[in-house]
């Protein structure tokens, strides 16, 4: 298929159906040859990363918008408005393949509307690129709703966090150390002449200069090294597992963090739980990469009684709580296209349900880690307040030697040290 023809289908997808994007993309890569998977990936994520905008711009051009079994050449129009505004491609080819792209999609009645709203996008770029961002929308690309939660939650740092969430994400590597210190892959990174940099915060990561394929990096295949945003390794250093401990990461897919407590712990029991078996299959395969051995389980957190029968209580459980994820925005830009204001007051409910059953699970003097990657206090500060005001033998540990903060508990946001936006609260159970 048309690498364009499958842009649009993935955007129509993600936008009209409310399929989310790691889903409709590997589906769509699979329709086309590997070489054009990057840029693929490319037009999606800035489609949906500027979608209003691009939305503006088609408005403006078009007499009428396309509606029904057209819908997909919709979007076709928005893949095309994006190279020509955003990527190096070269003009003509940019709208070339895409009014080429109308064939792969059964429309080739479409191609002279195609080709003649993109050419008269050409001829008045300028004009049409600053009314785009003549209004709120255009500007911030951003959801109304969400716009106005980010500037209550945080009125002095609203634009810092929107810009952060439009920006690229850089790729972060977490160093096996059973392997490997950290500083000794970096001199392997050298070695390849790919550029790297390591943060204090967390001591395992590395963030890449650019991305790279996988394949690239030493040892990947021998588990010396996984991708992960140093913003989630931090768990394994809030959770500080010990040996021979039995350890429980709860809502565990896809298994990164199960596999950085394993890296890091020896001899401990670790228990991975989640709810979707299908996402579980990852989990099984990042084990199996790493050489590393967990108990797998598929239950729901909330109903313990169904899944862990045994009467031995953990050590330490990492609740990496189902939330909004709009701390990873960057990452997944079909987020603010697919979350629902009315979501955030559902999640809540959720995460205080499995607080309170995980904690049933903790043994006395043990530590609970609650995690999310999000960034509203309703998910987090306030939340952890809830929990901490219900439960009578809930201590919250004193965190601020690890963070520069004197808040409840530890807000990443998106872009500090260029890591995702991520929350953690330590919560230690009384002896």
């Amino acid at each position: 298929m048309n690498v364009r023809a499958a842009a649009a289908n993935v955007l129509y997808q993600v936008v009209d159906k409310g399929v989310s994007l790691s889903s409709a993309l590997p589906t769509a890569q699979q329709s086309i040859k590997p070489r054009d998977h990057a840029l693929l990936q490319e037009i999606c994520y800035g489609a949906l990363r500027y979608l209003p905008r691009l939305e503006s711009i088609s408005g403006k051009l078009m007499d009428k918008p396309l509606k029904g079994k057209q819908r997909v050449f919709h979007h076709l129009i928005l893949v095309g408005i994006y190279q020509l505004s955003f990527m190096r491609i070269p003009a003509h080819a940019a709208v070339g393949e895409t009014v080429e792209a109308t064939k792969s999609l059964k429309g080739p009645r479409l191609r002279g509307l195609i080709n003649a709203v993109l050419r008269n996008y050409q001829r008045n770029q300028a004009e049409l690129d600053s009314f785009a961002v003549s209004h709120q929308a255009g500007q911030l690309a951003h959801p109304s709703w969400l716009v106005t939660l980010i500037q209550n939650s945080y009125p002095d740092r609203w634009q810092e966090i929107m810009a952060a969430n439009n920006q690229k994400a850089p790729m972060w590597l977490r160093v096996n150390r059973q392997h490997h210190t950290r500083d000794q892959y970096l001199t392997l990174l050298s070695e390849l002449d790919i550029a790297a940099e390591s943060v204090q915060q967390a001591p395992d990561a590395i963030k890449l200069s650019k991305p790279c394929d996988v394949s690239t990096l030493p040892g990947f295949e021998q588990g010396w090294v996984s991708v992960q945003d140093a913003a989630a390794q931090l768990s394994v250093e809030y959770l500080d597992p010990q040996p021979g401990e039995l350890i429980l990461d709860c809502c565990a897919a896809p298994g990164g963090k199960t596999a950085h407590i394993l890296e890091r712990s020896q001899n401990s029991r670790v228990v991975a739980l989640d709810c979707d078996e299908t996402r579980l299959k990852r989990v099984h395969d990042n084990l199996q990469r790493l050489q590393l051995s967990a108990q797998v389980l598929c239950g729901d957190a909330r109903s313990p009684q169904t899944w862990w029968q045994s009467d031995e209580k953990f050590d330490r459980i990492l609740l990496d709580a189902p939330c909004s994820a709009l701390g990873v925005v960057r990452r997944h830009p079909d987020i603010k296209w697919l979350r629902r204001q009315d979501d955030i007051a559902a999640l809540t409910q959720l995460q205080s349900e499995i607080m309170d059953a995980m904690w049933a699970l903790l043994r006395a003097g043990g530590t609970m880690v609650y995690a999310t990657c999000s960034i509203t206090p309703q998910e987090n500060t306030e939340q952890v307040a809830a929990f901490l005001a219900r439960t009578h033998d809930a201590n919250l540990a004193d965190i601020s030697k690890k963070h520069d903060s004197s808040q409840l508990g530890q807000q990443i946001l998106p872009g500090e040290q260029g890591m995702d936006g991520f929350y953690y609260a330590v919560i230690q159970k009384q002896s």
